[in-house]
């Protein structure tokens, strides 16, 4: 009888992650265009944008931009920049939040107009008449 020698079992290791290892670096820039409501004098773009430098979180703190998150204003256009991680749905939630404070969510609502963009646009009104026939029975 022969006797064979086993082979020594190989254990495959994870590569490890190398502590000096380097998250990549995200430009994100989003624009929140509000040129209908501002050229119509019920909003004030400036207002929007001590709004957002006040409120945008950033891990966790407001006011806590720092280098992180730039908020440029040109006439009526906001735009944000951004070198973390910033959602463009969060944006979204803070120009809603503040419609809301200042009673313009009834007119106004944010569409994303483009990949990057949000538009505040006009509620359509659409004038429906409901015509009532009422059948009257003559006995």
């Amino acid at each position: 009888m022969v006797l064979e020698a086993k082979k020594p079992v190989k254990h495959h290791k994870a590569p490890s992650k190398s502590k000096g290892a380097k998250k990549k670096k995200v430009s994100l820039k989003f624009t929140i265009d509000c040129s209908h409501p501002v050229e119509d004098g019920i909003m004030n773009a400036g207002d929007f944008e001590k709004y957002l430098n006040e409120r945008i979180k950033v891990n966790g703190k407001t006011g806590n931009l720092g280098n992180n998150v730039t908020i440029e204003r040109a006439k009526s256009k906001i735009t944000i920049t951004s070198d973390i991680q910033f959602s463009k749905r969060y944006l979204k939630y803070l120009t809603k939040k503040y419609l809301k404070k200042n009673t313009l969510r009834d007119w106004l609502r944010v569409v994303a107009s483009a990949k990057d963009t949000y538009e505040l646009r006009y509620f359509q009104v659409q004038y429906n008449v409901f015509v009532v026939v009422v059948s009257v029975r003559f006995l």
